[in-house]
Order: structure tokens, then C-alpha cells, then sequence
């Protein structure tokens, strides 16, 4: 994947998507490209599907052209690039054909990133006297991928591995921490959300944002959540609280959707159940995490831009020209490029905030 940008303007891309095969370009999968989608949640894995031209001519005749797995095989590394920005870097999964009467032979390919192999990968462990940045990091060594963690917390007796995927435990784990996770060629990352911002890019209706829709929602809201557990050794109660402050340096001015239920609803509690809080700083953790996920879910937005490779999960889209009221920053959380003969590069993203511009 691209590394993390900076700052920046729009930074549209015209240009069609360049496919490259063992590290150069392959110009005639460039050109017989027919469709193309690369999709980046902010649950970490990348999924790419690509549509070929599959018939033409071969040595002195015309026929199949990719069915010989020389150029399409499973387990072939794959990079998508947009200009210089490599927007997918994977491998094959998956290929399927598309054989129609009338209508040209197509062959499509599935493909997956290096997260995909912690996804298959699934154990029942424990890690001894680890914190969760050494348990992270020995997993990322157990499947050849560097590493960068950039999250706290203490070592704890055991951290038990039971019946999951490597990526599942890594992921429950950092949701506590509010932290993402995601691969960038063979590095794995694990970051706190308020550490990821891969910069700023605006984008206006009318020019490079053609279609937007905005929903401000009351009903995911909580005015607060608690968490209560046991502490084993202290022999104590556990119990933690978390209000509106856990978010409100996220809110840059706007009015949050806590405060909103507040005001037209009263207060609307929350009491987790399923959780166990081995000590006071994981109850406080596991409340404030379940708190920031709700509130930042108030107002989302789902739109489809200029193809913009620069738009990716963990960039702030910045919109402008759709009134007041929803106008600003949005975290972006999923993020699909496409591409096809038709419509050409497009960028569908969903983003999120936990606020709105305060009432005139």
C-alpha cells in the first residue's frame, strides 16, 4: 500500500490503473484491464477484484490468453498502482472465468493482502508475562512481517489466544486500546486511531465530490458506558464509567452526538455485560473504547469522489459545499477504487464524526 501522506490537496488521478506482476509492469494486463475494485476497511484487509480481457491472439492463433496460470496463477504477487501511488499489494486467491455466448471471454481474479494469512491462521495459545506490543510483535515475526506498534499498556500474567485467528486476536486486542490495524507491504501496524491521520484531502460537490449522502443518528448513541469486573488479585470491585470527555478532543468546535441525546432525549446509559476487566486500567479502557467507537458513529458519511488514490482509510476527507450543518472533516473508515471502461477512476468512501456545527 501507499505509505502514509501527508497533508494534502485533492491530488486527482485521471490516469488508468497500471497492473504489475514480480515487480514491473505488465502493459498487457494494463491494457486488457476491463474492471477494477480494491476495497480498505478499517477492520485492515484489502480485497481486490480484477476483470481481464481473456481471448485474443496467442503464438499463431487466436484463443485463451491467461488460462495457461503464466501470468494468473494463485499465490502471484500483484501490485496496483495509480500514477506512482500503489493503491493494492497482494497476492491471488481466487480466479474465476466469465464465458459467454456473444460476448467477450473475461477471466477475474480475487486478491488478498498479507493480513489474509494471520486470517487463516487460527490457535488456541497463551503468552506469558507479555504486554500486548511484544505479543504483537512475535506475531507479526511468526509470519515474516516487520512490525510497528505504537500502543501502551503492561504486561500481563497470560494473554490467552483461544480458537482464533492470529488477526482476531490482534484485532480484539487493539480495539481495547482504540487502535487500528492494518498491513502496508511487509509491515504490519498498530496504531491508535488519534496517531494514523494519513493527512487531510478536501474535496468539493460539484468538482472532485460528485454524489455525498450525510446521516446524523441518535439511536447508536449512549450518554455513557460502564464497564464491572472483579479484580482477582486485589480482591476488589472493578468499575469504570465513561462520559462525553472521552471524545471531546475529537469534536474540533462541533456539538456531539452525546450531547444532542442529552438534550432531546435525557440520559441514555449503557452497562457492558460480556466483558471481564482483569484490573482498573482495563475496565477504563474497555468503557472509554466502546464509547468513542459509538460516538463516532453519529454522523457518516458515504459519497463518491474523482478517482483519488490519496483517499484512503485513516484519511480525514474534508467536504465542503454541502451546507453547514454537515460541512467538515470525516474519518475515513472504508474506502473503495474503482475503475472500469465506463465510468473510469472513481473513489467510493464512507467516512465518520461524532459531532455537528453548533446551532445558529
Amino acid at each position: 500500500m501507499a505509505t502514509q501522506a501527508s497533508a494534502t490537496s485533492s491530488g486527482i488521478r485521471t490516469s488508468r490503473p497500471s497492473i504489475y506482476v514480480g515487480g514491473s509492469e505488465d502493459t498487457s494486463l494494463s491494457q486488457g484491464l476491463k474492471y477494477l475494485s480494491i476495497k480498505e476497511t478499517v477492520h485492515g484487509l484489502f480485497h481486490c477484484e480484477a476483470r481481464f480481457g481473456n481471448w485474443g491472439p496467442k503464438g499463431s492463433k487466436i484463443d485463451f490468453l491467461y488460462f495457461d496460470r503464466d501470468k494468473l496463477d494463485f499465490g502471484k504477487a500483484i501490485q496496483v498502482k495509480i500514477d506512482t501511488d500503489t493503491v493494492f499489494d497482494g497476492s491471488i486467491f481466487a480466479i474465476e472465468a466469465d464465458i459467454r455466448e456473444g460476448s467477450p471471454h473475461e477471466i477475474t481474479v480475487l486478491l488478498e493482502d498479507r493480513l489474509q494469512d494471520l486470517r487463516m491462521t487460527r490457535r488456541t495459545r497463551a503468552f506469558p508475562q507479555m504486554a500486548d506490543a511484544d505479543m504483537m510483535n512475535r506475531i507479526a515475526t511468526d509470519h515474516g512481517l516487520q512490525a510497528s506498534i505504537n500502543v501502551a499498556g503492561p504486561s500481563y500474567e497470560s494473554l490467552a489466544q483461544v480458537n482464533q485467528s492470529d488477526l482476531a486476536f490482534i484485532r480484539n486486542r487493539a480495539r481495547l486500546m482504540d487502535a487500528e490495524v492494518w498491513i502496508d507491504g511487509r509491515q504490519m501496524f498498530v496504531t491508535p486511531r488519534t496517531s494514523r491521520n494519513n493527512g487531510t484531502v478536501t474535496l468539493n460537490f460539484g468538482q472532485d465530490l460528485h454524489d455525498v449522502r450525510v446521516t446524523a443518528d441518535l439511536a447508536g448513541q449512549r450518554s455513557s458506558v460502564s464497564v464491572n469486573g472483579w479484580d482477582v488479585g486485589g480482591k476488589a470491585a472493578l468499575t469504570h464509567e465513561a462520559s462525553e470527555d472521552v471524545i471531546s478532543n475529537e469534536l474540533n468546535g462541533d456539538t456531539s452526538g452525546i450531547s444532542i441525546l442529552k438534550s432531546a432525549f435525557g440520559e441514555r446509559k449503557e452497562a457492558l455485560s460480556q466483558t471481564v476487566p482483569l484490573n482498573s486500567t482495563e475496565a477504563q479502557a474497555q468503557a472509554e473504547s466502546v464509547l468513542r467507537m459509538t460516538a463516532r458513529r453519529f454522523v457518516t458519511a458515504r459519497g463518491v469522489a474523482q478517482g483519488n488514490a490519496k483517499l484512503r482509510v485513516g484519511t480525514y476527507a474534508d467536504l465542503q459545499g454541502i451546507g453547514a450543518l454537515f460541512t467538515g472533516k470525516y474519518y475515513l473508515t472504508e474506502v473503495t477504487q474503482s475503475y472500469d471502461d465506463s465510468a473510469g477512476y472513481l473513489t467510493h468512501f464512507t467516512g465518520e464524526r461524532p459531532g455537528i456545527a453548533k446551532a445558529q
